[in-house]
């Protein structure tokens, strides 16, 4: 599915959308550069899930952890992850998949040696300008 989104509402809204099918288990992986909206999407999706945190980008944390919704959110930005190794010795892969929760993951390339065993959703997120998106989603 591809849609051009228009503003930072209409990505909110379709993480929102989104929100409703999901079932936990999921694995949703977000591509796009930096400030293309990926952390929007995700607060769309958290608020779909009826979680009450305020949701924060983890760039500096790795991981953010949501508990108050229908489904927990695992939120990772594997930005700074250098390898694989590095999310499964800190522990950051053990949350990865779980029945009871939707893992989201930003920049999630340094980690499919982990994802490879799971099937993952994919967005990505492309700039045409200022304030569009296309937005690719692999159902």
């Amino acid at each position: 599915m591809n849609k051009i989104f228009n503003s930072s509402e209409q990505t909110y809204e379709f993480g929102y959308n989104l929100a409703s099918s999901l079932c936990g288990g999921e694995i949703i992986l977000l591509y796009g550069e930096m400030g293309c909206g990926k952390t929007v999407l995700t607060k769309g999706i958290a608020a779909g899930l009826k979680i009450r945190e305020e949701i924060l980008s983890p760039t500096f944390t790795i991981m953010n952890e949501y508990k108050s919704g229908r489904l927990k959110l695992y939120h990772f930005d594997a930005y700074r992850l250098v390898n694989a190794s590095q999310a499964e010795e800190t522990g950051l892969s053990d949350y990865i998949g779980l029945d009871d929760a939707v893992t989201v993951i930003e920049w999630p390339d340094v980690l499919m040696p982990i994802l490879k065993n799971y099937n993952c959703k994919t967005i990505r997120l492309e700039y045409l300008d200022e304030n569009s998106r296309e937005v690719t989603y692999d159902e």
